[in-house]
C-alpha cells in the first residue's frame, strides 16, 4: 500500500502535480484507474485494488485536490477532472475506471478522455448526481466526520460500521488528511448541485454501470435520477449496502466488471 503524503517514503508520485498509490505491475494486461470520494484517498482503494491485481490489473488510484494532504482553492468539479487530465497523456488508456461518490462525478467529466480506439468499463459508486435539496445535509455530515470520526478508536468503529478495522483505518486517515475548507469548497463551489446530465454524454465505446447502495443503509445516489434512454447503462442496488461499497462490497465491483481472465 502507498501512503500519499508528498513526505512519505512510500509515497508514489506518478506525475509532476499529482499524488497517487498504486499496485501491481505496470507491464499488467489491464490497467484500471480508481477515483476517491469525499475526505477520503487514494489508500482507500485497498482491498478493491488487490482483487483487481489478483485478475491481472495494473492500478492507479489518484488523490483529488484537496486531499491527502494536497492544496487546492477552486474546488468546482470541472477543476478537479481537469486536474486528472495527466493521467489521459498520450492517449492512456484503461480498461476500467471506477468512482467513488463525489469521484463518480469527476469519472463522468473523464469518460470524454478514454480513447475512442478501446472499449472501456465505468463503475460509478452511489454517484451523488443530484442533491440540491439536500447539499446542507451532507455538507454538515461531511464536516462531522473531519471533527469526530479520526478520534474514535479503530475497534469500536468498525464494530459500528462493520468494516474491517484496515477499512476504518484507512477511513480515517482520509479524513485525517482533508480539512473543513475542501469540504465547504466543493459544496459551495457546486451549486446547483445537478450533474444527472452528465449520463447523457457517455461515449458510444463506455459500458457504465451504477453501483447503488441501498436507500435505507444511507445511499446518497438514487435510481430516480439516471436517464432511461442511455444506451449501455446499467443500475444495480445492492440490499442492505451502505455508500461505502468499496469497503462493503468490493466483491460486487470487481463482478460488475465481467471481464474474462487474463491470459498471463
Amino acid at each position: 500500500m502507498a501512503i500519499p503524503n508528498s513526505d512519505h517514503p512510500g509515497h508514489i508520485n506518478m506525475y509532476a502535480s499529482n499524488s497517487a498509490s498504486q499496485w501491481g505491475s505496470p507491464t499488467a494486461p489491464r490497467k484500471a484507474l480508481l477515483i476517491h470520494g469525499l475526505t477520503s484517498c487514494s489508500s482507500s482503494w485497498e482491498g478493491v485494488a488487490q482483487l483487481l491485481v489478483a485478475e491481472g490489473f495494473f492500478v492507479v488510484a489518484p488523490n483529488l485536490l484537496g486531499h491527502a494532504w494536497r492544496r487546492g482553492t477552486d474546488f468546482r468539479m470541472s477543476t478537479l477532472a481537469e486536474d486528472l487530465r495527466a493521467y489521459f497523456i498520450n492517449d492512456t488508456s484503461y480498461d476500467v475506471v471506477v468512482g467513488h461518490c463525489l469521484g463518480g462525478i469527476v469519472a463522468l467529466l473523464l469518460l470524454q478522455f478514454l480513447p475512442q480506439t478501446k472499449e472501456a468499463t465505468v463503475i460509478l459508486l452511489d454517484p451523488p448526481v443530484e442533491i440540491e435539496q439536500t447539499a446542507e445535509m451532507y455538507e454538515g455530515m461531511f464536516l462531522d466526520e473531519i471533527e469526530k470520526i479520526p478520534n474514535v478508536p479503530t475497534k469500536q468503529l468498525a464494530d459500528y460500521r462493520g468494516w474491517s478495522q484496515h477499512d476504518c483505518v484507512l477511513h480515517k486517515l482520509g479524513l485525517s488528511m482533508c480539512d473543513r475548507t475542501t469540504v465547504e469548497g466543493v459544496f459551495s463551489h457546486n451549486r446547483p448541485w445537478s450533474f444527472g446530465g452528465l449520463f447523457n454524454n457517455i461515449p458510444p465505446h463506455v459500458k457504465t454501470t451504477v453501483l447503488s447502495s441501498d436507500p435505507e443503509a444511507g445511499a446518497i445516489y438514487l435510481p430516480a435520477y439516471i436517464p432511461r434512454d442511455v444506451e449501455r447503462l446499467n443500475v444495480i442496488i445492492l440490499p442492505g449496502v451502505g455508500n461505502y461499497i468499496h469497503f462493503e462490497r468490493p466483491d460486487a465491483i470487481v463482478d460488475a466488471i465481467q471481464l474474462p481472465r487474463a491470459k498471463l
